[in-house]
């Protein structure tokens, strides 16, 4: 029987499960990673957790994402999450562009796709909602990275690749997460211990612009400067540090459920190619990784990138 999803779980989370069955409320933490235009294989399921599964729960949920991620989780947060996020799919998925696009003209394209997406009532349910904590991560950029001279920029971005290719831990002379949280003044949900964090409330006047950051892709969107709030700076993809995460999302026993396009899960953006850059399984302990499955993308998606592959390590 083919199936179109494939579900990983850790061993705290797979007993858990074993032990009770999976409903809302053992779901504490929802994350949404990076990767851009990939998040379209996961829109299906988005509609179902947003609009049957989520809105079954009592209890609070944390959500927290980058780039894309993050997108996904404020579209969660709106008191119509399925209007939301078709929203975004609907525009998303029918931009167009000129040939070669500036990193001004795809700025713009993304500004007014967040305008439609969120408009200024959608900024004070994120901001109002009880049931949801939203976190929104983004990258402080530093030294060359904060350039908006291309040739600048990019020779930071290859410094910062080659300083990462070394240790994961060299990031920090470039990037410093920054995590927009809805809640009370400084009380985000989540605790960082790897990099130096900025924990940031988010307000009506930096929503949109946490938001453009944590999804502002080095090269081809200019970086947001800065955002109120926030140390001063320039704030570009939050995936440059936090692309699919490897942190401890819940020091608990509760389950991260983790919908993602590919069950390759890597810490940073630089670290896509390094196949032996992998995340700790220590973190995944209570993941439940949901992906589509290997038949889903071979009759769907032409067999192409979003084959997963199974992290053993988690077992």
């Amino acid at each position: 029987m083919n199936h179109s999803l494939s579900i990983y779980a850790g061993s705290i989370a797979l007993e858990n499960i074993r032990r009770h069955g999976l409903h809302p409320d053992q779901v504490k933490v929802f994350v949404g990673a990076s990767g851009g235009p990939k998040w379209f294989v996961l829109y299906g399921l988005d509609r179902y957790l947003f609009g049957d599964f989520f809105p079954q729960k009592k209890e609070k949920l944390y959500s927290i994402g980058s780039s894309a991620g993050a997108w996904r989780m404020a579209c969660l947060a709106r008191k119509r999450p399925v209007s939301a996020i078709a929203r975004l799919a609907q525009k998303y998925s029918n931009e167009v562009y000129t040939n070669k696009p500036s990193a001004t003209e795809v700025s713009l394209k993304a500004r007014q796709l967040l305008d439609y997406v969120i408009e200024d009532d959608g900024v004070e349910e994120i901001l109002s909602n009880k049931k949801i904590q939203t976190h929104i991560i983004a990258a402080k950029s530093l030294g060359l990275v904060a350039s908006e001279e291309p040739w600048l920029q990019g020779s930071g971005l290859l410094l910062s690749a080659a300083a990462n290719l070394l240790s994961r831990n060299n990031l920090r002379h470039f990037y410093e997460r920054t995590v927009f949280h809805t809640g009370e003044q400084g009380r985000p949900f989540f605790r960082f211990s790897d990099f130096s964090t900025q924990n940031v409330q988010l307000t009506k006047d930096n929503l949109k612009d946490a938001l453009m950051a944590s999804g502002a892709i080095p090269m081809m969107l200019k970086g947001i400067p800065n955002i109120q709030g926030a140390e001063t700076g320039i704030y570009r993809d939050g995936g440059m540090v936090d692309y699919h995460f490897d942190f401890r999302f819940n020091p608990g026993k509760e389950i991260v459920l983790y919908p993602h396009f590919s069950a390759r899960v890597v810490p940073g953006w630089f670290d896509k190619a390094l196949k032996w850059r992998k995340i700790t399984p220590y973190h995944f302990e209570n993941v439940v990784l949901i992906t589509p499955s290997a038949e889903f993308v071979d009759k769907h998606l032409n067999g192409g990138k979003l084959r997963p592959i199974i992290l053993k390590t988690w077992y």
